[in-house]
């Protein structure tokens, strides 16, 4: 579903990948950030992130005439620096980070695990609730298992990052680590420094919104799950 199209006039847009769709949308929701639209390009892309870049920019180009700010949830993703040179030209900032596992776990624990193991394979919430879609068929290991060693073989451990985890889904991600042969581990991460960025984002552009709660608040359970219900909120950029 799309959200009607915005006025011009102190609206800040976030254009974010769709895996951060729902967690972008519970903190907009438990900040009362009215002025604020989201924009997600299909979490598809990282499978192919050299197309990052031009999505990304494409899409600032289009938004620009309706929008004052434009802020964009990305890491680097996989793009080599392509997405900053965009960003740069376009006079556009972005979340810090290279990917949304370090700012879900924060710098300092994803380094720390990524030197603990560097054979480790993350796993999010949105990860797990796509995992055969974005990793089984995307990958076509569906068709053709035999990749599953080129693609996991070097692999040693499976982290599984939680943000706001439903019941079962721990289960659900020992299965996965189980399926690939990889030692299992969890963190509950809930939003990291996505939920400070954004609130910091929001501030600077000054579109907090008449609700917003200053200083910024994480969506408690049941806001997320109203999150999830209303993706209203979010317009999909196919």
């Amino acid at each position: 579903m799309t959200e009607k199209v915005a006025r011009r006039g102190s609206r800040l847009l976030i254009i974010a990948c769709g895996a951060l769709a729902h967690e972008i949308t519970a903190l907009r929701r438990a900040n009362g950030w009215d002025k604020v639209d989201v924009s997600c390009l299909p979490a598809e892309l990282h499978n192919r992130p050299e197309k990052i870049p031009a999505a990304v920019r494409a899409l600032i180009r289009s938004a620009r005439e309706r929008y004052d700010s434009i802020f964009v949830a990305y890491g680097d993703c996989g793009t080599g620096g392509l997405l900053d040179g965009v960003l740069r030209e376009e006079g556009v900032e972005r979340i810090p980070g290279a990917h949304c596992y370090e700012f879900f776990a924060t710098s300092l624990t994803f380094t720390a695990l990524a030197e603990a193991e560097p054979g480790t394979f993350y796993l999010t919430d949105f990860l797990l609730r796509h995992f055969d879609r974005l990793v089984i068929r995307g990958l076509g290991l569906d068709r053709h298992p035999e990749l599953n060693s080129m693609y996991f073989g070097n692999y040693r451990k499976l982290v599984y990052l939680a943000q706001a985890p439903k019941p079962g889904s721990e289960e659900q991600a020992r299965a996965i680590a189980a399926r690939m042969g990889l030692e299992f581990e969890i963190r509950q991460t809930g939003y990291g420094t996505l939920g400070t960025t954004l609130v910091g984002a929001v501030a600077r552009h000054g579109a907090r919104g008449s609700d917003a709660l200053h200083g910024g608040a994480q969506p408690d359970g049941g806001r997320q799950d109203r999150a999830r219900r209303g993706e209203e909120v979010v317009e999909w950029v196919r």
